[in-house]
């Protein structure tokens, strides 16, 4: 257990870090500002860090503008971009010019000229795109494993070795899932489901509901980790806030399976500390 607590350590403290300048930036001037932009299928989180990569700012707001890791709402995901960096650069009293963004892994393809330009039409200049498990890499330092991140609606793998990236997959099935069983079981519209699926009240009772999606989840890692020598996996995006959701998955797969605190803020401060001044 201490190796595990070492492997988060800088994790752990990076997080606090940042969920301490959301609610209460720190306003010392910085030669240079980086910021990450997270796109997710539930929310849409602005990391911002100093010119030492330190957290100095932070926000993130519910919404819809990404379908299975796919931008569908363009305009909106504009928008909403803007309306962050504008929040954030009158607390810093600066303006934010530099940020980098992740895509799903193997969506290069498909979706990346969408990303870069979402980024772009908000006002930044856009300086690294990058896949969202190698971004939550850079604050997780894991040298082999199998980096598992269930975001809204899909959830992305990376399998390390020797600290690099040697088979990346991204497939549907993510929060937006576990909300769907919520609204069905329990009768509730999606808002409802989702909101009671964030109160860590009900994370005990909400586990048995929710056991075959995570299940589900667990094959697509299986399917993904056979090929490989994989002995422990590391799980990171808002969906792993459930409690107890590791050790379903512990016992699916066979594997150490392992979380940080607060799984939900990981990417995004990767996708920040990828973020350089040289623009694409």
């Amino acid at each position: 257990m201490d190796t595990l607590n070492s492997t988060f350590l800088y994790c752990d403290q990076l997080v606090r870090d940042f969920e301490k300048v959301i609610k209460t930036p720190i306003l010392n001037k910085s030669a240079v500002y980086y910021t990450g932009v997270d796109l997710g299928t539930a929310y849409i989180v602005l990391a911002v860090l100093d010119e030492n990569y330190r957290p100095v700012a932070g926000a993130y707001r519910f919404a819809s503008v990404v379908k299975d890791g796919m931008v569908v709402d363009y305009i909106g995901a504009i928008r909403i971009v803007r309306e962050l960096k504008q929040e954030l650069e009158q607390k810093l009293g600066t303006e934010l010019i530099y940020a980098a963004a992740a895509l799903p892994p193997g969506t290069f393809t498909l979706d990346s000229g969408a990303i870069k330009h979402v980024v772009q039409g908000a006002g930044f200049e856009i300086t690294n795109l990058l896949d969202e498990p190698t971004a939550a890499n850079a604050v997780l330092k894991i040298k082999d494993g199998a980096i598992v991140d269930i975001g809204g609606g899909t959830t992305g793998i990376a399998i390390l070795k020797d600290g690099k990236v040697i088979h990346v997959a991204d497939e549907p099935t993510g929060g937006t899932h576990f909300s769907l069983v919520i609204a069905g079981a329990y009768k509730m519209n999606f808002d409802e489901a989702d909101q009671y699926k964030q109160d860590f009240k009900n994370h005990r009772e909400l586990t048995p509901v929710l056991r075959p999606v995570i299940e589900k989840v667990s094959s697509i890692i299986n399917r993904h980790v056979a090929d490989y020598q994989v002995k422990e996996i590391y799980l990171v995006g808002g969906t792993c806030c459930l409690e107890g959701i590791e050790d379903i998955i512990a016992k699916q797969t066979n594997l150490p399976t392992y979380k940080p605190q607060n799984p939900m803020f990981v990417t995004p401060l990767g996708i920040a500390l990828n973020c350089t001044q040289e623009i694409l």
